[in-house]
Parts: structure tokens; C-alpha cells; sequence
């Protein structure tokens, strides 16, 4: 199943083409139903997962790391295309340091009530558009606890290769899906027993002061403007997260991961 490459146009490898390019790696990954990974840690994690692997790329000097990785490729019916450094980063369209990529098939969209069956806790991500803020969210989601991670319609896409990196390849063991209408949607969450918990930095209550809820979705907003203002009507309450004289915000991802410390049975 490997196949060594010397020419950077051949056609097989067309979808692992300029990579660093978002919008257009938007419309092309759109219209395959692809990602790609990147990075022997999250190919192996993908690997290991319920994503269709189509095919993976790698530098000869890789080979050596990688031999579970060609074995379980292998063993799943899966070419690995083998091009030297220079033809490799011709096809990403940089050098890629880490010499490995995969290309997967995306899975159909799921309804919310098909992933937060059996979950205790959630994340509820709004207009987050940094793809390594989201990544780091589905990290933090994955290692406190919450079981699935829903987004609203203008969050960025998970599985674009910067997010998956940078969830270490969480973003392809927790469960996802957007949220639609929003955040009408939400009310879908409530129905089944959860409290919907929105992070306000203007809010009157520390995330210290609640006790934890048998059930919980926290939501999160982007940086900057935080969650709008239909996003907080539609939570049972909010909190924040209190902070020195000064600072007015964290990071995102930061503060989720605070208020899941905080907030999440375990």
C-alpha cells in the first residue's frame, strides 16, 4: 500500500494542495467532504478513530516513526504516498515540518440529540473564528469533562487542519455538531434537563458561588464581544470568572476550561 511520488502535480494528491490557503481549502474541503491532518500524533489519533482515512502522505525520513501508523493504514485498506521533502512541500504548498499528512472523509452533519444523549456536561461555542482557539476548546473540553461540543452557525470548522493540531486530535474523539436555528436551538438542551450556563464577564456571580448542576451546557462567545445578547436570554443564568484589578478577559479557551474545573461533576 505505499506508493512513492516524484512529481508534485500528480493528481492523487490534488486535496492536499495549498493548505495554507482558508478560503480556498473552505470551498475545496467543502466540496470532496475532506480534511486533512496533520502531525504524527493526530494521524495516529485519526487512525484510531471512526473518520474514513483515504490516504496518507509522508517524507522518507518519517517512515521510521511511522511504522504503526503504515501498519494500521495498511491494515485498513489505506495508500500511503511517500514524496521527498521538496515534491512534499510543493503539494502543501509549504514546508511542513512534521512530514505527515492525512486526508479523511467527513462525516454527514449529526442532530444535537444524537450526540448529548448519555452526556452529564456540554460546551456551547458562539462566533468563535479562530481555528486555534477552537482547537484548544475541544482540548480542554475532552480533559475536563464535558462529553460534546455544539456550535453555533458562524464558528469556524473544527476539523480545518490548525484546529486539529492544535486539540491534539480531540476535535476527532468528542463529539460535534452546530446548533441550528440560533439560538432557538438551545432550547433543545433545556428540554432535556440540562442548565444552560452562560460565561459573562459582566455577570453578578462567580463561577465559585454555584454549585454544579446535575446537567450543564456552558456557553462560551468569541473573544472581544463575547456571547451575544440571544445567546445570554437564552441561558438559565451566567457567571464570570473573577479576575485581578486590570485584567477584564481571558482567552476563550482559557476560561472555559476554568469554569468546566469548576462546574463539572467528575
Amino acid at each position: 500500500m505505499i506508493v512513492e511520488v516524484d512529481d508534485p502535480a500528480d493528481p492523487r494528491l490534488d486535496l492536499y494542495r495549498n493548505l495554507r490557503d482558508v478560503e480556498l481549502r473552505r470551498s475545496l474541503e467543502a466540496d470532496h467532504g475532506v480534511f486533512v491532518v496533520e502531525g504524527l500524533r493526530t494521524v495516529r489519533v485519526l487512525l484510531e478513530s471512526q473518520w474514513p482515512v483515504l490516504s496518507l502522505l509522508l517524507t522518507p525520513s518519517r517512515l521510521s516513526s511511522a511504522t504503526d501508523v503504515l501498519e494500521q493504514a495498511e491494515d485498513r485498506g489505506v495508500h500511503a504516498y511517500i514524496a521527498g521533502s521538496e515534491v512534499f512541500d510543493e503539494i502543501a504548498g509549504f514546508r511542513v515540518h512534521r512530514g505527515v499528512l492525512a486526508l479523511a472523509e467527513r462525516l454527514p452533519t449529526r442532530q444535537p440529540s444524537e450526540i448529548f444523549e448519555g452526556c452529564d456536561a456540554v460546551v456551547v461555542v458562539e462566533g468563535v473564528n479562530d481555528h486555534e482557539n477552537l482547537g484548544a476548546i475541544f482540548r480542554n473540553a475532552a480533559a475536563l469533562g464535558a462529553g460534546a461540543v455544539f456550535l453555533d452557525p458562524t464558528c469556524c470548522d473544527p476539523l480545518y487542519r490548525r484546529s486539529v493540531r492544535v486539540s491534539l486530535g480531540h476535535v476527532l474523539r468528542v463529539p460535534f455538531t452546530r446548533i441550528v436555528p440560533w439560538p432557538a436551538g438551545l432550547s433543545e438542551l433545556a428540554g432535556h434537563g440540562f442548565s444552560i450556563v452562560a460565561l459573562d464577564p459582566r455577570s453578578p456571580h462567580t463561577v465559585g458561588s454555584m454549585s454544579p448542576p446535575e446537567k450543564i451546557a456552558v456557553i462560551v462567545g468569541a473573544e472581544g464581544h463575547g456571547l451575544s445578547q440571544a445567546a445570554r436570554l437564552s441561558a438559565s443564568c451566567s457567571v464570570r470568572i473573577p479576575m485581578a484589578p486590570g485584567v477584564d478577559s481571558l482567552n476563550v479557551a482559557t476560561a472555559l476550561a476554568i469554569a468546566l474545573d469548576r462546574l463539572v461533576r467528575r
